[in-house]
């Protein structure tokens, strides 16, 4: 399983000078409502929006994402 490394994105985000949670918003074109989950914690951000997130910040995918260990049914061989 990966997890968003919010405090990279934030980093990140930071030094194109987005400082909120609508400079985001505006920069990858993804909702604000999902913005603000995804930053919160509460969710995490599809393919695609992990994706625009990466291109809008011209960085690869891999550097905003962290592994995390399985759990639960997740660790369930398909």
């Amino acid at each position: 399983m990966y997890r968003l490394r919010i405090d990279k994105l934030w980093k990140i985000a930071a030094e194109h000078g987005d400082t909120t949670r609508v400079a985001i918003h505006r920069r990858t074109g993804i909702a604000e409502s999902s913005v603000y989950r995804i930053l919160s914690g509460t969710s995490q951000p599809d393919l695609n929006s992990a994706l625009r997130i990466a291109e809008a910040y011209g960085v690869r995918v891999e550097e905003l994402m962290e592994r995390t260990a399985p759990t639960g049914a997740e660790s369930v061989p398909a």
